[in-house]
């Protein structure tokens, strides 16, 4: 495919950068002479030796292409596997057949399709380093990357709006939350993944003749790149930065607003018992912190062989203290889980903005890194989603457990 430039542009999303800067290297290959040819240029040691030098960089290469399929292919297997399971648990289980939940199976399809769509067909242009697989295969494999990937990402922002919804307005959204409407969010998500991708196949240009060597996307509209990018990763990152900081500070007014510190104003309950003095259940019930003990204070009385403990619980403070606990659960994992998104996708965003201003920048190697970092968040979602969640646990303990009694 034709190239503008000798760099790639800056914002195309996923696939496009990282096939753009395998067309340049190839390129370079093709047009620079081999190693150890014309007087031993690039041999070791010139004439005879430049046939070893060539040989033992081969093996070499051979070893790390070796290693770099296995390692791919092993984060393409437990992609598949974790979004797999989480989809058959929700499918096995109807206490999580939930609105909220129907989200999470839909975003666990979409990193499927990923690893099942993408990642599986960028492993094998990453080893090879040349495109083997036809224009067809091409169109396909761009429009499967850029929709799948921007649709995972946007799949992060409806859990987060849904998250906000039950968070700031729970009673209303409540009646709100149905299937249904969560149906329609997970469409919208579609629709804008799709409209993402299909902007650069309608200007494609192809020659039946020429083989197809290289396999991205001619990004030359500067429309499109901002169009692209801002759509793919910029302004679904501003959303779920300004979803996350409100659920956040709801949240922590929730956490200060049932702190126990105040006087218990719930109902109590109480309860009262005899128990010999110095026995361990006194001394149990005198350390539990709640208790009030009346007893003689006359020493030299006789008749004073016992206690009375009486101990007196509130069950709001108590309810009060287990949501709090949930409050700071559910916090700590919407920083784990917007920390997790970002890592993975902004350094491959940063450095496609940096490329094009500093040229001597640019290392293939490390762009691949970047892109196999973002493919990388399509693992972490079911894994973070699912083991912040109790029933999710249960789940799968049940499952695990019902296999071993099989076994």
């Amino acid at each position: 495919m034709e190239r503008a430039g000798p760099l790639p542009h800056p914002s195309v999303p996923h696939a496009d950068l990282m096939n753009a800067s395998f067309s340049d290297r190839r390129a370079a290959n093709a047009t620079s002479p081999p190693r150890g040819a014309g007087g031993g240029a690039g041999g070791v040691g010139g004439g005879g030796g430049g046939g070893a030098g060539e040989e033992q960089e081969e093996v070499s290469g051979l070893s790390l292409r070796v290693s770099l399929a296995l390692t791919l292919s092993l984060i393409t297997l437990a992609t598949t596997l974790a979004n797999a399971f989480v989809i058959a648990t929700i499918y096995r289980s109807r206490k999580l057949r939930t609105a909220a939940n129907l989200l999470v199976a839909s975003l666990a399809v979409t990193d499927l399709l990923v690893s099942v769509l993408v990642m599986p067909v960028s492993a094998l242009y990453t080893v090879c380093g040349t495109w083997t697989l036809g224009q067809a295969l091409c169109d396909l494999w761009l429009s499967s990357d850029i929709t799948c990937c921007t649709a995972s990402i946007l799949h992060l922002c409806v859990i987060a709006l849904d998250r906000y919804w039950a968070v700031t307005d729970a009673v209303e959204y409540s009646r709100k939350r149905t299937p249904t409407r969560a149906a329609a969010m997970i469409a919208t998500a579609w629709v804008i993944a799709v409209c993402i991708s299909l902007p650069p196949f309608f200007w494609r240009q192809v020659r039946a003749e020429e083989e197809v060597t290289a396999c991205s996307v001619n990004a030359d509209h500067v429309f499109y790149t901002l169009y692209s990018t801002f759509g793919a990763f910029y302004i679904p990152t501003l959303l779920l930065l300004a979803l996350y900081g409100r659920i956040y500070v709801e949240a922590r007014r929730r956490i200060l607003k049932r702190s126990p510190s105040g006087p218990p104003g719930g109902k109590r309950l109480t309860s009262a018992r005899l128990a010999p003095s110095g026995s361990p259940a006194s001394a149990a019930s005198a350390a539990s912190g709640a208790s009030l003990t009346y007893g003689t204070n006359d020493a030299s009385s006789s008749s004073s062989c016992g206690q009375v403990t009486v101990t007196v619980s509130d069950a709001l403070l108590e309810k009060k203290r287990v949501s709090a606990a949930r409050e700071k659960k559910a916090t700590k994992t919407l920083g784990i889980i917007l920390g997790a998104y970002i890592g993975c996708w902004l350094p491959f965003f940063m450095y496609t903005l940096l490329v094009p201003a500093c040229a001597s920048c640019f290392y293939p190697e490390l762009f691949d890194a970047f892109t196999w970092l973002g493919y990388l968040n399509s693992l972490i979602n079911p894994i973070i989603y699912t083991m912040s969640n109790e029933d999710f646990k249960r789940a799968f303990k049940r499952a695990f457990s019902f296999r071993c009694c099989r076994a």
